[in-house]
């Protein structure tokens, strides 16, 4: 536990901005240990990572962590790392958003960076409402969730994650949670070496914002509720369609090697440099 907590120790910027914001028990600190063993893992020079992030708590780690990054507005997190990417492809570019910040404002530019298929690796932190600005309900809060805006439980069905950036077009899409670290730590690396758009989704626990209005006593509970609820994904699609609903399914849910936007762009202008040369 001591050299992994060196690990992430070396790779945070100590003169900005400590100690963090984070609550007590918030999964975004696991997030950022995983995607620094992650980074670490495959051998990655800090220079050639380009972390850009939204609004929110999730925002926060453009300001810990020690690569090339930047903090955006709300919603726009991909419209930054798509620029930064088409201008230097040889980045590697990491998108962090929460998912108010990626499903609601930024909807949009998750849909068409999918559609695009660019080679951006996005990690959405859903913890099921905007926990930074006041606890009110987000595009992923379940129908019923008590919010500072839905004190009798809120009433719109709530986006899938997964489901959005399948349709959209992402080449690789993946589901994880903050309780099961070493399988996210797979998850991420495996993220960060396809191309195209690959997108992580993270379930993690925001309790002082959702937990407490939503019946879970401790923050405990809500660590146990995903080991509870969540299921592989291989073994989820052994259950029947009744035994399904009572489970959130984790894993990969897409694996495809389609060369992104940034590459495509490149063999388009080689050729056409090549037409007029000739």
């Amino acid at each position: 536990m001591a050299q992994v907590t060196q690990l992430i120790h070396d790779y945070l910027r100590h003169n900005k901005k400590f100690p963090h914001v984070y609550c007590a028990g918030c999964g975004h600190g696991i997030v950022l240990g995983s995607l620094i063993r992650s980074v670490h893992g495959l051998g990655y020079a800090k220079d050639d990572i380009v972390l850009v992030a939204g609004i929110g708590c999730s925002g926060r780690m453009a300001v810990y962590v020690d690569f090339n990054t930047v903090h955006t507005t709300h919603g726009r997190a991909l419209t930054f790392a798509t620029g930064i990417k088409m201008a230097n492809p040889n980045l590697k570019v990491i998108v962090v958003m929460g998912d108010g910040d990626a499903m609601s404002i930024g909807g949009n530019h998750l849909i068409h960076a999918a559609r695009r298929n660019i080679g951006l690796t996005t990690l959405v932190l859903n913890n099921n409402i905007y926990g930074m600005t006041g606890g009110q309900y987000s595009p992923t809060s379940p129908v019923g969730t008590v919010s500072a805006t839905s004190p009798f439980g809120q009433l719109e069905r709530s986006f899938d994650i997964v489901d959005m950036a399948m349709a959209s077009g992402a080449s690789y899409v993946a589901r994880g949670t903050v309780l099961h670290a070493t399988m996210l730590d797979g998850l991420i690396s495996d993220a960060l070496e396809k191309p195209g758009f690959n997108l992580v989704e993270i379930l993690t626990p925001c309790h002082t914002q959702y937990g407490r209005k939503n019946k879970f006593k401790t923050v405990v509970d809500m660590y146990q509720w995903y080991k509870k609820n969540t299921v592989k994904l291989d073994r989820y699609r052994q259950l029947t369609p009744e035994e399904q609903g009572k489970f959130t399914p984790i894993g990969v849910f897409r694996d495809e090697m389609r060369p992104g936007l940034e590459t495509r762009y490149a063999e388009l202008r080689n050729k056409l440099q090549e037409q007029r040369h000739a």
